[in-house]
């Protein structure tokens, strides 16, 4: 294909995206396709031949469509949603395009001190201290290794990186027990062990760890010879939303000198909102936090936006310097490639800056106020038909419900109607050891009709079960 060529493809290609968008609602939101649909379109070996684009392009609406769940439905409500503004998905086109490898400051001085400049808006924008220094990561789960990955180093004395695990004192880490399983996941990877996540039990209405457990917890660990390394807390947990007494949690790191992780990965994008930021009162004494501009703020995935205390704890875990990646001839030049655990590195700051100059902060605090309020206008709807529970109240656009007297079964019964009917996609999760149906809002075009339409949908398929 010359590059001629692609121009008309690109054109043709933002033609059908925009109608893709457009036309959404009239899509069911999950994939409709059994298992292996796919597959059995696709050639066991690659073509030996090329062809031409526009054959690619109808086996595409053909092969890969019937097979996509549709995370851009404005009536999403199952997973946080990975959104995709348009100004947004214009930018990455634009990155795509160039295609830097933006490792170095010198391999994109432009990409690098935009990055800088963008975590400097948001931490503004959050209401964070000017203390506060960003990297944009690719995901939460990521920004959360490179956090566990520091707690180990510094309560090794930032030996482990040197020396191997091996014969190195047991350390421990503590969290809730509501935590997403990326904590789990990195608990592994930093070869820490699973044996050595601690989670504490929570209590009251937003499942908060407590800080009783907490601190008896640490005590019994430093007794037995043990060496407590981090705590890791929440804002707006997946399962549920819980949110830990981050005062709380920061007082007591503080008293056992220990690194502190704050994973807000959904709800930070509302702490944009300042009604909302009681939620994360005492996230500006944590040493590290994490929020997802592509979940709620509308950012195209992927983009991630992790927030330091003190850098060089975090560089002095990740940072290597062969010779070919030194810039000679510079002085105070940020490498994010030191920042984060992959050397190789996107553009990504380039679609916060097209999003946030063109929706402007107010805009894009509007859409968010407006998906805490339809979310819980609709829990309030629900909570008024008898034959409806609310398990867990909402925090922010994220709460619990259930049938009335329905069995872990019945639930999951429902859920699957629902999800097969494809007006809506919900999804399940469990609260106190039961089975409840979990809905959120946060899909970047979503409307007030999309709820009525949830309402409907719910208490239709409910009552024809």
């Amino acid at each position: 294909m010359s590059w001629n060529d692609f121009a008309k493809h690109a054109k043709d290609a933002a033609d059908w995206g925009a109608a893709y968008h457009t036309t959404l609602r009239d899509r069911p939101v999950r994939a409709q396709t059994a298992p292996g649909d796919t597959a059995r379109q696709l050639d066991d070996t690659p073509p030996e031949d090329g062809c031409d684009l526009g054959a690619i392009m109808a086996d595409f609406e053909k092969v890969v469509m019937p097979g996509i769940t549709h995370w851009q439905h404005p009536r999403f409500f199952a997973y946080f949603s990975s959104n995709a503004a348009p100004a947004s998905v214009l930018a990455e086109f634009l990155a795509s395009i160039i295609a830097p490898q933006c490792m170095l400051w010198q391999t994109s001085p432009a990409a690098t001190e935009m990055e800088t400049r963008m975590m400097e808006w948001l931490c503004h924008g959050l209401g964070l201290p000017d203390i506060y220094q960003g990297v944009i990561q690719d995901s939460a789960s990521s920004a959360t290794l490179a956090a566990v990955l520091t707690m180990r180093e510094r309560a090794l004395n930032f030996r482990g990186n040197i020396e191997g695990l091996h014969g190195a004192p047991q350390l421990r880490i503590y969290c809730s027990d509501q935590v997403h399983s990326s904590i789990d996941r990195a608990i592994w990877v930093a070869g820490i062990g699973s044996d050595n996540l601690v989670k504490i039990r929570t209590t009251g209405d937003l499942r908060s760890m407590d800080p009783l457990d907490l601190e008896t917890a640490i005590a019994e660990d430093k007794a037995a010879g043990r060496i407590p390394a981090g705590i890791i807390a929440a804002t707006g947990a997946t399962g549920m939303g819980a949110c830990d007494d981050l005062e709380a949690v920061a007082a007591i790191a503080k008293e056992h000198d220990l690194y502190t992780h704050l994973d807000a990965a959904w709800a930070g994008s509302a702490m944009i909102c300042p009604e909302f930021r009681a939620l994360w009162t005492g996230a500006d004494q944590f040493d590290s936090i994490v929020f997802n501009p592509h979940k709620w703020l509308g950012a195209q995935f992927d983009c991630a936006a992790h927030f330091l205390r003190d850098q060089d704890v975090l560089r002095q875990t990740l940072a290597i310097r062969p010779e070919y990646l030194k810039t000679h001839g510079t002085e105070d030049v940020t490498d994010y490639s030191e920042w984060s655990i992959p050397l190789g590195r996107r553009f990504r700051a380039l679609k916060l800056w097209f999003l946030m100059r063109h929706y402007g902060m107010e805009g894009l605090r509007t859409r968010i106020r407006n998906h805490v309020k339809w979310s819980q206008a609709l829990c309030e709807r629900l909570r008024a038909e008898a034959d409806f529970v609310i398990v867990t109240e909402p925090i922010l656009s994220l709460w619990t419900f259930k049938a009335a007297g329905a069995s872990d079964d019945q639930t999951q019964a429902l859920v699957d109607a629902i999800n097969d009917d494809g007006r809506i996609y919900l999804t399940q999760t469990l609260v106190d050891g039961q089975k409840v149906i979990r809905f959120t809002a946060g899909q970047f075009d979503c409307e007030e009709r999309d709820f009525n339409t949830a309402f409907d949908t719910i208490t239709e398929l409910a009552r024809a079960m």
